[in-house]
C-alpha cells in the first residue's frame, strides 16, 4: 500500500474525501506538515492504494486500512482527521478503535442526517452515464466559494488551474464516488457517535457558502460526541482546508495545543501555506 508519510510531530493521519485520493487535499497537507507528522494515503478500492475494497464490510474496509497503516509505521496510536467523506471514516474509526485516536477531526463532514438527493441517487445508480453531469454540477456549486475565499482573480486562477493538473494526475473514479455516496446513505452515524470517547473537533465553513454539504448537519456532531468542539473557517464553504489552508492549519494546531498535543510551529500566512 502506498502511503505518504510527510512532516515531524504529532502525527496526523489524514483520510481522502470522496475523490478517495490525498491529493485533493495537498495545500492542506502541505499548511500542516511544518507543525505536524502528516500520514495519508488513496482509499481501499482505488488502484494507488492496491487494497480491495469489500461491499460487505463497508465502512470496515477503511477501519482495517488505518489499521494496518498504523502498524507499518509503528504507531500505537495518532489524531484521526476525515476530510468530507473521510470524516465519516474517521467517525467510524474512531468509534472502533478509541484507543487508537488521540483525537478526532470531522472536516466538512456529512452531518447524521445527510442523504443523497434524487438526482444524486440516480448519478449513484448509473455513474458512467451521468458522472460528468455531477462533476459539472459540483464546479458550478463551489463557485461562490471560490470567489470569497479567493477573492483575487489571480488566486482564483491559481487554485483552479492546481486542482486541473491534480485532476489529470489523480484521477477520480465516478463508480468509486457513487459507491461512498451509497455508503454514506446507509451508514447510522448517530451509533458511531455515541461510541466516540476522543476529544473531537468539527469543523466547517459558512452556511452561506458550502453548496455540498449542509453545514448545519456537520454542527450537529458537536450535539452527539461528548465534549464535542467546533471551529468555522470563515469565508470559505465544503473547500476552506484548501482554499485557506493557514486558517484551517491555525484551527487544527489550537484545538491540539488545548488538549495537550502541541504543534512544531505555524506558516505565517496563506501563500506560506499554499
Amino acid at each position: 500500500m502506498h502511503i505518504i508519510d510527510t512532516g515531524h510531530g504529532v502525527p496526523i493521519v489524514m483520510i481522502p474525501g470522496i475523490q478517495g485520493r490525498w491529493e485533493y487535499m495537498r495545500p492542506a497537507i502541505e499548511a500542516l506538515e511544518g507543525s505536524f507528522r502528516i500520514i495519508t494515503f488513496a482509499l481501499a478500492g482505488e488502484r494507488k492504494s492496491r487494497r480491495r475494497f469489500d461491499r460487505a464490510r463497508g465502512l470496515d474496509n477503511f477501519v482495517d486500512q488505518i489499521d494496518e497503516i498504523l502498524d507499518q509505521r509503528g504507531l500505537t496510536s495518532a489524531v484521526i482527521c476525515g476530510v468530507s467523506f473521510g470524516g465519516v471514516v474517521a467517525l467510524r474509526y474512531a468509534a472502533e478503535r478509541p484507543e487508537r485516536t488521540k483525537a478526532l477531526l470531522l472536516v466538512s463532514t456529512p452531518g447524521p442526517d445527510f442523504h443523497l438527493r434524487t438526482r444524486h441517487r440516480v448519478y449513484a445508480r448509473l455513474p458512467g452515464l451521468y458522472g460528468p453531469a455531477y462533476l459539472a454540477e459540483m464546479t458550478g456549486r463551489v463557485a461562490a466559494e471560490l470567489e470569497r475565499a479567493l477573492p483575487n482573480t489571480g488566486q482564483r486562477l491559481r487554485f483552479s488551474w492546481r486542482q486541473v493538473r491534480t485532476f489529470f494526475r489523480a484521477p477520480m473514479s465516478v463508480t468509486r464516488m457513487a459507491e461512498r455516496g451509497e455508503l454514506i446513505q446507509s451508514t447510522s452515524r448517530e451509533q458511531d457517535c455515541a461510541r466516540v470517547t476522543a476529544p473531537t473537533l468539527v469543523v466547517a465553513g459558512e452556511a452561506s457558502l458550502d453548496r455540498i454539504v449542509p453545514p448545519e448537519g456537520t454542527a450537529a456532531y458537536v450535539r452527539l460526541i461528548a465534549g464535542a468542539q467546533i471551529a468555522r473557517i470563515e469565508d470559505s464553504g465544503h473547500l476552506g482546508y484548501i482554499t485557506r489552508p493557514a486558517a484551517f492549519h491555525g484551527i487544527v494546531a489550537a484545538f491540539l495545543e488545548s488538549i495537550g498535543l502541541s504543534s512544531r510551529g505555524a506558516p505565517t500566512s496563506e501563500h506560506d501555506a499554499a
